[in-house]
């Protein structure tokens, strides 16, 4: 255990050094903008160096410069006029560099630029097929005007910051990049020298802009630093994927080559007849998309599974485990990892701002105590004067708040006496517990203070009684034994014949635990009271989860008439009425608490993936829009021939024609517009359907042109690009938020124990460590039977027996002979007996018991 921890914390190390670098970030852009503003409060600093410089021209350093004076006045007018000049010039640009700084860090600029950052976005995404000719003049000169307009920013931040304190920033960097990659985008679409594809990646480069709303969002922030810090991990992992996929490719073309074309009728998409395709098969593989039916393919190419073909199925099986089951799984344990460090970050940085919080609170409170301490001073009594003399003594010794790294008040360690009754008891008997046993018996909560209808006080004997009631373990799994009655009774019923004699018996046992589950609600609501005060029955999550169950149950039966959608309704919800049983277990009430942690805290990363999903899909527009169209002749290649009727040969059978009408028809799934192709992108994400998907966009040709067979193959890497980042990392990252919100949850438990994790379960190992008990009889002749069935030997001869069972199990086949049928009875035989032997010893050797 100890070394496991040693290896975490080794492989943490990245995320110090990001940590470490961060700090050192923050630390060099204060010093940056403690000069700046240092400059900015001594405007006078150029007049006084002005003033000095004259001082010092007008004294002759040299005796050689005293004799030549008048050599240098008639030359010293033109340099002092550049002087001047020069002084002009800084005095100027300082003027403005100062202004520009100013206007740069207003809040004002930032959301300026926020909205020019959406509409860029709005710009692009706004394109969709056969779109009108004015919209899209209007988004070339949109993008255009933008585009100067983010170039003019990123100018003004350098002239303002300086190129040194510009690019401290990453995200300055980041910015710059995506501005010069979108003069270079517009340089190429103007000269008309780059392909489509390209162009879209250019233009990709564009929309990640989007992510400068995380520059102050701490969370999302340091998430996509995270993600960012990972890179060297994904990289390397990325580059060992490749290496696989290649391995295979190459083996897959030597046993596969120019096999998949057995049958004559379909045209098969999933081949290994050249290299890219190979790759793309084997990638299919990995994701596990429809791999079986490639399987069968590769058996049928070499004579069927009642061949030798079924050999092939292990190049399959390998490639499925090593690929899907152990690579693509390292990716999750990456995401685990970046989100432990990101969390880690978070926290940080949240007990930064407390300590901060803290410090100037106790700032602010020395302060108003100085000064009512001044003011109250003549008429304090000499004890307090002294308090006062303290209080000014040590105001002195750590200064009146100017720097916030000193703390006048530092934290006592010296506990309270509350903290001291809260703490865990340790057991006073000598039998040793579990560390997860101290302090975990379930507490009951006790009465509330204040009145519970305005009618019980806390000692009211009615409102004890009731309490005492709702806290019997008998009465609590009474409830649960109704409420899983309940639940039974609402699966049993008849939803087709509604006034069956079933439905009526159920109807009635309804009642019945509906008037169980009031009167429980009524005794509690008796005991902790209404909604008004704290502790009281409204005041719970849960609590109300259960009145809404059953007040929905009363409201149905208060309104009979069952043709009222209303009602419908109310019925419907009924079927909440198992989840009354999470109040009552505290496993499921923890497990269910953590889902609501992990679905509230998970918008971050919903965010970041949902950016990207919009990124993909705008290039996806740019590079599939009105080309997924088709005749359902495919012999028509556009609109205009695609009209009139045509014969179809069902099955290739010539002998049966039909007549059908060419119909020029989209696929379901497209990239006209910005919202069709996130959908279709989310359904590549969930692995459904995507090869086909991906042909398609492999053969389109053109907009509104028909398809030409593996017409585009490049733009098969713009799906396997999606498909890593999304469906490998991004998917994967929210197993991983899930799985680190059940662990913190888990050690929230433990949060005031003094233990860390490690030394926890050193502890539990050793109160939990049992000597081992060996049986060894007194009788010799049941001693001998002991001594043979405990023998090495003795174990590996009913090992290989076993071994010869399973084997000869696994030999009967469809179609076998008779002789080979008699034989496997007689070894079935053989072996059972050799078995009731074994267990007739062993029942001697250790006697039933």
């Amino acid at each position: 255990e100890f070394s496991k921890e040693r290896e975490k914390a080794k492989a943490r190390g990245d995320f110090q050094k990001l940590r470490e670098k961060q700090q050192l970030e923050e630390d060099l852009k204060g010093y940056l903008d403690w000069i700046t503003q240092a400059e900015d409060i001594d405007p006078e600093n150029d007049e006084e160096v002005d003033e000095e410089g004259k001082r010092n021209t007008s004294m002759p350093t040299s005796e050689t410069e005293s004799v030549n004076t008048e050599n240098v006045s008639g030359e010293g007018e033109s340099p002092a006029c550049c002087g001047s000049l020069c002084r002009r010039w800084r005095r100027w640009n300082r003027f403005n560099r100062r202004k520009c700084r100013a206007a740069v860090k207003s809040v004002t600029f930032y959301w300026l630029v926020i909205v020019l950052v959406f509409l860029n976005t709005l710009t692009i995404s706004s394109e969709h097929y056969n779109q009108p000719d004015w919209l899209t003049q209007i988004q070339d000169i949109a993008n255009k005007v933008l585009l100067a307009l983010f170039t003019c920013e990123m100018l003004v931040k350098m002239y303002s910051l300086g190129l040194q304190a510009y690019f401290v920033s990453l995200f300055n960097r980041f910015d710059c990049f995506v501005v010069c990659g979108g003069i270079v985008e517009t340089i190429l679409v103007e000269l008309e020298i780059m392909s489509p594809l390209g162009i879209s990646v250019f233009r990709c480069v564009r929309l990640l802009r989007i992510f400068k709303v995380t520059r102050h969002w701490a969370s999302l922030s340091n998430l996509v630093a995270s993600l960012l810090n990972s890179m060297k991990s994904i990289a390397s992992l990325l580059l060992l994927l490749f290496l696989f996929i290649i391995i295979f490719s190459l083996l897959g073309m030597q046993l596969f080559g120019g096999k998949f074309n057995f049958d004559e009728t379909q045209t098969k998409r999933s081949t290994f007849d050249n290299f890219p395709q190979a790759l793309l098969t084997v990638f299919q593989i990995l994701t596990g998309e429809d791999w079986n039916a490639v399987m069968y393919d590769g058996i049928m190419a070499y004579g069927g599974p009642s061949s030798s073909g079924m050999i092939v199925c292990i190049y399959f099986i390998i490639l499925f485990i090593c690929g899907n089951y152990i690579l693509l799984n390292v990716f999750l344990a990456i995401a685990v990892d970046n989100l432990a460090d990101a969390e880690s970050l978070n926290t940080a940085q949240k007990e930064e701002a407390e300590e901060k919080e803290r410090k100037k609170n106790a700032r602010k409170e020395s302060l108003e105590n100085k000064k009512s301490e001044k003011s109250e001073g003549d008429q304090k009594k000499p004890k307090d004067s002294k308090v006062f003399i303290l209080k000014i003594v040590t105001i002195a010794e750590y200064g009146e708040g100017e720097d916030e790294d000193k703390d006048p008040y530092p934290p006592c360690d010296v506990p309270d006496e509350e903290d001291e009754e809260d703490e865990p008891e340790v057991p006073a008997g000598p039998r040793p517990r579990r560390i997860s046993e101290l302090n975990m018996k379930e507490k009951i909560t006790p009465i509330p203070e204040g009145s519970a209808f305005f009618i019980f006080s806390s000692t009211n004997p009615i409102r004890v009684g009731c309490h005492r009631l709702i806290n019997h373990h008998i009465f609590t799994n009474l409830i649960l034994v109704f409420i899983m009655l309940s639940s039974v009774s609402l699966a049993a019923e008849d939803p087709i014949r509604s006034h069956s004699f079933r439905n009526n018996i159920l109807g009635y046992a309804d009642y019945v635990f509906t008037s169980m589950f009031t009167f429980e609600i009524i005794l509690k609501m008796t005991a902790f009271g209404a909604f008004l005060h704290k502790g009281s029955f409204c005041r719970n999550y849960f609590n109300l989860l259960d009145l809404l169950v059953v007040g929905v149950s009363l409201v149905s039966f208060g309104i009979q008439s069952s043709a009222i959608s209303v009602v419908k309704i109310l019925r419907v919800l009924r079927v909440l009425r198992p989840l009354r049983a999470i109040n009552r277990a505290k496993g499921l009430k923890h497990v269910v608490q953590c889902v609501f942690v992990a679905i509230r805290t998970i918008g971050n990363i919903m965010i970041v993936t949902t950016l990207l999903q919009f990124m993909f899909a705008c290039i996806g527009v740019q590079l599939f829009k009105g080309k997924f169209y088709r005749c359902t002749d495919e012999a028509k290649q556009n609109p205009e021939e695609c009209r009139g009727i045509y014969i179809v040969y069902k099955d290739g059978d010539v002998d049966n024609p039909m007549v059908k009408e060419r119909v020029w028809q989209n696929s379901d799934f497209n990239f006209d517009n910005v919202l069709s192709a996130m959908m279709a992108l989310f359904t590549v994400s969930t692995f459904e359907g995507w090869p086909a998907l991906l042909y398609k966009a492999i053969d389109s040709n053109g907009e509104n042109v028909g398809p030409v067979y593996n017409y585009r193959v490049e733009i098969s890497i713009f799906f396997i690009i999606y498909i890593i980042i999304i469906a490998f990392f991004m998917m994967n990252i929210f197993v991983g938020f899930v799985i680190v919100t059940f662990q913190e949850q888990g050690e929230q438990e433990y949060k005031n124990c003094e233990l860390d994790k490690n030394q926890r379960q050193c502890v539990e190992y050793a109160l939990k460590a049992r000597p081992l008990r060996r049986y060894i009889p007194k009788n010799p002749y049941q001693y001998k039977f002991w001594y043979v069935v405990n023998s090495t030997g003795f174990e590996y001869i009913m090992f290989v027996l076993i071994m010869l069972n399973t084997l000869c199990l696994a030999m009967q086949h469809y179609g076998q002979s008779k002789i080979f049928n008699d034989a496997m009875d007689i070894m079935n035989m053989v072996f059972t007996g050799v078995f009731t032997v074994e267990m007739v010893l062993k029942l001697i050797a250790f006697k039933p018991k």
